[in-house]
C-alpha cells in the first residue's frame, strides 16, 4: 500500500512571540573540558576522567551529595532579552557574543522550517534565581515534521567538589563547587515521510571560573563544541553529497583540514557499539576546541550553524511529497529505535542531563515521537534497507568515494 506524506494535521499551537527565545539541554554542554595551554590540557583530561566514572553508575545512583548543580527554572511569559545574568559581564564577552549567535540562529532555522512545514513553533521559556534560562520551541504533528525542536539556553551552575579536584588536581580536601558557565543550541528535525531525513544539530560554549570570586585569571577554562549529522532512513547519494559539502564549505572558511577531522570524529562519536552500526550517515562533530583564539572559535561555531538551512531544508523539500510503503514506514520506525538507543544509551549530554537535574523537558526533546523495536529484524539481501545498513556499518568519504 502506498502513502503520501502526512496531510495538514489539526493541532493547538502556542504561537512563538517576535522575540528572541531559547531553551536547551545543558547536557550536551558540560560534557568535558579542553585545553588551550597544558594546564587546561591537565585539567580537561582529569574532569573527562570523572564525568565518565560519573556516567558509568547506574541511572538511578545519584552523582551528587547535597546540591544539585542547576537552579530549578522558573517559566516566564516572554523571554527576556537576554539570558544572561546581570552581573555586569561586558556586551563585548564572548559570553554574550555566544549567546546572541545562538539565538539569531534560533530564530533564522525556526523560520525556515516553519515555511516548510507551515505550522508553528509552540514556544517555552524560562529563568533561573541567579542567571540563565533557556527557550524550547517544539513543533509536533504538523504537515511534514512529526516532530522537530530548537533548543537553546544559558546555564550558571557548579560542579561537584569532586569534580573540581579532579580538574585541578588539588591535593588537599576542598568542599568548594567550580563555577561554570554554558551556553548552546542543540535540535532535532524528525520528518514524517521516511525518505526525508532525520538531521540533529548542537553547537555549545563552556567556561569555568575560579572557585574564590575575588582571585584572578577566571574564566580557568574555556572550549567550544558542536556538531551537525544526518539519520536518513533511505540514503540517497546525491542528497548526503549535498550535506556533506555544504559542512564542507563552512568549515573550509576556518580551516580547510577541519572537515576531514570533524566527519572522522563524528563518525566515531555516534557508534552505536553494542549494534556495531552508526546512527547514521555523520556530518561533522568536534570538541574541546581551544586550541585557536576564541575569535576563531566563535567564527567556526557561526560558520556551522548558519550552515543548517542550506544543508537540510532542501533534502526534506525533496522528499516530503514522497510515495512510500507501508514496509518502509516501518524500517522508518526500526531506524528511529535506533536514534533512542543512541541517545539513552551513549550520548553524553543526555547522560549528564538526567544525572544533574537538568530540565527534562529538553532533555528528552530529541526522541521522536514513536519508534519500533523488532526481535532479531535484518533486511532482506540486496534491498534498499540492506544498502543504508552497509553506509550505517562501514561510512564511505562521500565527497570522493562514490
Amino acid at each position: 500500500m502506498l502513502m503520501s506524506a502526512r496531510a495538514s494535521v489539526s493541532f493547538t499551537k502556542t504561537a512563538r512571540s517576535n522575540s528572541c527565545r531559547q531553551d536547551q539541554s545543558i547536557p550536551s554542554i558540560v560534557s568535558k573540558l579542553s585545553r588551550s595551554s597544558k594546564s587546561n590540557a591537565i585539567c580537561g583530561q582529569r574532569l573527562r576522567q570523572t564525568f565518565k566514572r560519573a556516567t558509568s553508575k547506574p541511572v538511578s545512583t545519584p552523582i551528587a551529595a547535597s546540591k544539585p548543580a542547576i537552579e530549578a527554572e522558573e517559566y516566564v511569559d516572554v523571554a527576556p532579552t537576554t539570558l544572561i545574568r546581570e552581573d555586569g559581564t561586558p556586551d563585548d564577552s564572548m559570553r554574550v557574543r555566544f549567546e546572541k549567535m545562538i539565538r539569531e540562529a534560533q530564530n533564522t532555522i525556526c523560520s525556515a522550517i516553519e515555511e516548510l512545514d507551515g505550522v508553528e513553533f509552540m514556544e517555552d521559556s524560562w529563568t533561573r534565581p541567579g542567571g540563565g534560562g533557556g527557550i524550547s520551541r517544539v513543533l509536533a504533528n504538523g504537515n511534514v515534521f512529526e516532530k522537530a525542536g530548537v533548543n537553546v539556553s544559558v546555564v550558571y551552575g557548579k560542579m561537584p567538589p569532586e569534580a573540581y579536584r579532579a580538574a585541578t588536581g588539588e591535593g588537599v580536601k576542598s568542599d568548594e563547587y567550580i563555577p561554570f558557565f554554558a551556553a548552546g543550541i542543540s535540535s532535532v528535525m524528525h520528518p514524517w515521510n521516511p525518505m526525508a531525513p532525520t538531521m540533529h544539530f548542537n553547537y555549545r560554549y563552556f567556561e569555568t571560573d575560579s572557585p574564590d570570586a575575588n582571585a584572578d585569571g577566571a574564566p580557568r577554562a574555556w572550549w567550544f563544541g558542536g556538531g551537525t549529522d544526518l539519520t536518513p532512513s533511505y540514503c540517497f547519494k546525491e542528497d548526503i553529497k549535498h550535506f556533506h559539502q555544504t559542512l564542507k564549505d563552512a568549515t573550509d572558511k576556518s580551516d580547510p583540514e577541519y572537515y576531514q577531522q570533524m566527519k572522522e570524529m563524528c563518525d566515531e562519536y555516534f557508534l552505536i557499539k553494542h549494534r556495531g552500526e552508526r546512527r547514521g550517515v555523520g556530518g561533522i562533530f568536534y570538541d574541546d576546541k581551544n586550541d585557536k583564539s576564541p575569535e576563531h572559535c566563535l567564527e567556526l561555531a557561526t560558520n556551522c550553524a548558519s550552515a543548517v538551512v542550506p544543508a537540510y531544508v532542501p533534502l526534506v523539500a525533496k522528499h516530503k511529497d514522497d510515495e512510500f510503503s507501508e514496509q518502509q514506514k516501518e524500517w522508518q520506525q526500526l531506524r528511529r529505535g535506533r536514534y533512542v538507543e543512541f541517545n539513552l544509551v551513549y550520548d553524553r549530554g543526555t547522560t549528564f542531563g538526567l544525572k544533574t537535574g537538568g530540565r527534562i523537558e529538553s532533555i528528552l526533546m530529541s526522541l521522536p515521537l514513536t519508534a519500533r523495536w523488532e526481535y532479531d529484524q535484518k533486511p532482506e539481501e540486496g534491498s534498499e534497507e540492506a544498502k543504508a545498513m552497509e553506509y550505517y556499518k562501514n561510512p564511505p568519504n562521500w565527497l570522493e568515494d562514490l
